[in-house]
């Protein structure tokens, strides 16, 4: 009887052990056969991309003229309004005429005495050398008349230059503007004594339309540029357009055109002056404001433009990025980068046109490992132009 009741217990545990052995075996079944990771990716594109440049720059008028007298004088008259265009030659201040006058008018009486003085000298001339020739004279009394009429020419030379220099000197009086544009505020008024070229200015005249940006581009990015332009990896345009942002960040509406680079480098500093001419009908631009100038270097051709968050780095800087292969797997690339345009890294080398590359979900997968791209959140990256 004992025998019989252990048999059908030993049964009930066979199965038992049989049932956890299945158990146990189960999850290392599936662990085998792990599910593809989903992940974001962007499909890259091989596209023309502008290359621009962002530098700090500022205005310089176009012509720059300081006003001063020319000779010495009370100020009579201001004859401008401070702040207005005024044209070449307007006449701006009138300093007091009267001493100036009354040497014009001793010089024209200095000039009708040695007219006078010529008419007697070249009559006493004629007379004498007809005596000379009858001999009814001597020679050296000829040649003493013809001294005097030969001087009293001269004279008239001396007297004319007399009276041009008064009449410069009087034209002084009436200070004119040597060039066209704004006028500044006046450093002098009425009743103030000026001296001829004295080193105070008595107003500055600024041409501002057009005018120039001075734009200050490190010497090394500048060498790198025409490296690109020497090895034909830029298409460079013949005269490179210009845009500015102005001080409160707003974009002036016009463009402008590179006009030269400065031939030698600041040692102070290692930039190389860049010197743009933009337009300024409205006379928006002042001079001596700091703007920030957009340079447009060239075109690249064919580039590779990669989000930036698809990217990283390890401590020594070196980029890489992950990219999804024909097999769905995840493969490691090392990368060499350009510069940041907008959102995108400009890649020199390690992708390719078309390769997708991983953007999200860089945390939970590893080179080898198997991904499942989410076509609901697939993209093509696109650059700025």
């Amino acid at each position: 009887m004992k025998q019989l009741i252990q048999w059908p217990l030993l049964g009930l545990l066979l199965l038992g052990l049989a049932a956890c052995q299945q158990e146990e075996a189960s999850p290392s079944a599936n662990a085998q056969t792990p599910a593809a990771t989903p992940v974001n990716v962007v499909t890259l594109k091989a596209q023309a991309v502008t290359l621009t440049r962002s530098l700090p720059a500022r205005t310089v008028a176009l012509r720059k003229a300081e006003v001063r007298p020319q000779v010495n004088g009370i100020i009579e008259k201001r004859l401008f309004e401070e702040g207005a265009q005024v044209e070449a030659d307007q006449h701006l201040y009138q300093i007091e005429p009267a001493l100036f006058e009354a040497n014009l008018a001793n010089a024209e009486a200095g000039l009708v005495r040695a007219r006078a003085a010529l008419t007697t000298a070249k009559a006493r001339e004629t007379r004498y050398k007809n005596l000379l020739d009858d001999k009814a004279i001597s020679r050296q009394e000829y040649d003493d008349a013809l001294a005097t009429f030969q001087q009293a020419q001269a004279e008239i030379q001396v007297q004319q230059a007399a009276v041009k220099t008064a009449q410069t000197n009087l034209g002084y009086t009436k200070v004119t503007a040597p060039i066209a544009g704004r006028i500044g505020k006046s450093n002098v008024t009425e009743g103030a004594l000026v001296t001829a070229q004295q080193a105070a200015v008595m107003a500055t005249i600024h041409q501002l339309d057009p005018i120039y940006v001075d734009i200050a581009q490190p010497s090394k990015e500048l060498l790198a540029l025409r490296k690109k332009i020497i090895d034909r990896e830029l298409d460079q345009q013949s005269a490179p357009t210009v845009k500015l942002t102005l001080e409160d960040g707003s974009q002036y509406p016009l463009e402008g055109k590179l006009q030269f680079a400065e031939v030698d480098v600041d040692p102070s500093t290692g930039d190389v002056v860049l010197r743009a001419i933009m337009p300024n009908p409205e006379q928006l631009l002042l001079p001596g404001m700091f703007v920030r100038a957009e340079i447009i270097e060239g075109e690249l051709d064919n580039a590779i433009l990669a989000p930036q968050k698809g990217i990283t780095f390890n401590r020594q800087g070196e980029a890489s990025a992950l990219v999804v292969n024909d097999n769905q797997q995840v493969e490691a690339r090392q990368l060499k980068l350009g510069r940041a345009i907008g959102d995108n890294w400009l890649v020199q080398s390690g992708l390719e046109d078309g390769e997708q590359l991983i953007v999200a979900g860089l945390q939970k997968v590893s080179p080898g490992a198997d991904v499942q791209i989410d076509q609901n959140q697939q993209q093509t990256a696109q650059g700025e132009q």
